[in-house]
């Protein structure tokens, strides 16, 4: 079963969304607002991807954070930030099998879905 997490009011998230529903895509959408994600969840996709392309330091929530904060960062205060404030995670985060994909673009999930 392919998992996707975000946020439903995101349209990057919407556009994934509706992608594999048209592609008829059997898929779980999961709102890590509404479904905290676990330390461990979030630990997994660092380990697939990489914390410095999972935490989004263009949102939102990024610029208020202290200064010292953001000069000091490193994996595991990104993962305990990312797992307080979730949008702090890019998204979707699409999880299929032990593969974990960032963001979307039709032609991005073209290949992981051929």
């Amino acid at each position: 079963m392919v998992k996707i997490y975000g946020i439903p009011n995101c349209d990057t998230v919407r556009k994934a969304v509706k992608w594999l529903e048209a592609k008829d895509i059997e898929h779980e959408f999961i709102d890590y607002r509404k479904n905290p994600l676990e330390r461990s969840i979030i630990e997994s996709w660092d380990k697939a991807i990489g914390w410095e392309k999972l935490l989004n330091k263009r949102s939102t929530a990024w610029r208020p954070l202290e200064q010292s904060v953001k000069d000091n960062i490193d994996r595991d205060s990104a993962i305990d930030l990312m797992q307080s404030k979730v949008t702090l995670i890019k998204r979707p985060v699409l999880v299929k099998g032990d593969e974990v994909h960032l963001s979307f673009k039709p032609e991005q999930y073209q290949d992981i879905f051929s």
